[in-house]
């Protein structure tokens, strides 16, 4: 039946309105002669409406003068009808044909490369990967070999537990699943000292295994050992271990902000205008002729590629430039102020950094010429020890 549709769509049909008291006979009288109707719908009881092949159009009429039922030719649809529109408009056909050869020719590329999956992974470093090692925008799909690439990204990042490539019409989706960090493994036969990771005073040492080296209260430096890799005893003499324990000390974090007397601050107005481009790989076209009209004013660049339909993206894309006017004031800080915008701007840093507990916090101003230096210190309490394998 779909193939009669299909055929009958090439050759043309006409819909059709059916009327008369006799309309049953009349389609089981047509299927009898091999005549084919199809989305046939009843509008009333002595009236349908129905769908025939050019070719059995005139043997439906003398069926239907036999058996009382008149036909109108309603609408005229397929290929030959089509054609029959359009030849006189050459050049509009013509086009279209190169529009759908233009269509076919781009789908054997690819347009557009897209990540999911990437929560803690950086997922631009992963497409850069993968452009490096052949998934090109541009690039034939038919030259893409997707299982080389994905070896290869596997082979230089240890934070993907999967990858997979999947091509799409024009779209190439990376799909990816993060591997979950594992805690370090420390071989139990490995010698190990105990060092400082940075610089602090002691406040707390605990040892399970291992000599302690240093005291409470005492100043290290980044790189002393705290906790020996050895141990002796009055019967076994000296033997090497791998040391185990924890050590806390006060540790300073400093970070300095320059904040000017003097600040050129901007606001935007509400005023807004648009101006649009399009743009083809590296070749781009500007739809507007001159600037914005605005003075001063802040420029926010969106793109969006043109997708035909789910996954056939082609190589245009329509960028939209949005100008905000702003006005421009000078705002002067005096020592609170800037003292107040350096602390919170060191703080938002520093708190980044740290991981123990914050025991103090100290800010210092200086004034200089045109500016305010601002100094946040804090002194963190946390555990500064790690292990380092023993060199005999």
């Amino acid at each position: 039946m779909q193939f009669k549709v299909i055929e009958n769509y090439i050759n043309g049909y006409i819909k059709v309105e059916i009327e008369g008291y006799y309309i049953e006979r009349f389609i089981n009288t047509c299927m009898k002669n091999g005549i084919y109707l199809w989305g046939i719908t009843r509008k009333k009881q002595t009236l349908v409406q129905a769908k025939i092949g050019v070719a059995d159009f005139d043997k439906a009429l003398e069926i239907g003068k036999n058996h009382g039922c008149s036909i109108k030719a309603k609408r005229k649809r397929g290929i030959p009808f089509l054609i029959e529109r359009y030849k006189k408009r050459k050049i509009f056909f013509i086009l279209l044909l190169i529009v759908f050869i233009l269509i076919i020719v781009l789908s054997k590329f690819i347009w557009n490369i897209e990540i999911t999956g990437c929560e803690k992974v950086n997922g631009e470093e992963i497409i850069n990967l993968a452009k490096e090692n052949g998934l090109k925008v541009g690039k034939v799909k038919a030259e893409i070999n997707t299982d080389d690439i994905v070896n290869k990204i596997r082979m230089e990042r240890d934070d993907l537990a999967w990858i997979g490539i999947e091509l799409k019409g024009t779209n190439a989706i990376i799909k990816v699943v993060e591997a979950e960090g594992k805690p370090d493994i420390v071989d139990e036969n490995i010698y190990t000292n105990i060092v400082a990771n940075k610089d602090g005073v002691i406040t707390n040492i605990s040892a399970q295994n291992g000599t302690v080296m240093v005291e409470k209260g005492q100043e290290v430096k980044k790189g002393d050992i705290l906790i020996a890799g050895y141990m002796e005893g009055k019967y076994t003499g000296k033997y090497y271990v791998n040391s185990n324990g924890e050590v806390k000390a006060k540790v300073l974090y400093s970070q300095s902000e320059k904040i000017s007397k003097k600040e050129t601050k901007k606001s935007q107005t509400g005023n807004i205008n648009n101006k649009y481009a399009i743009k083809f790989k590296n070749f781009k076209i500007n739809f507007y002729k001159t600037l914005s009209k605005f003075e001063k004013y802040d420029t926010i660049v969106s793109s969006k590629k043109v997708e035909l339909f789910s996954n056939f993206y082609l190589p245009i894309e329509l960028l939209k430039y949005t100008n905000y006017e702003v006005e421009e004031t000078i705002v002067e800080h005096n020592i609170d102020e800037a003292k107040e915008l350096g602390r919170n701007l060191a703080e938002s840093k520093l708190n980044e950094l740290i991981s123990g507990e914050i025991i103090d916090k100290q800010v210092n101003v200086t004034e200089r010429d045109t500016s305010f230096e601002v100094t946040v210190t804090y002194t963190v309490i946390e555990d500064i020890g790690t292990k380092e394998e023993i060199e005999f």
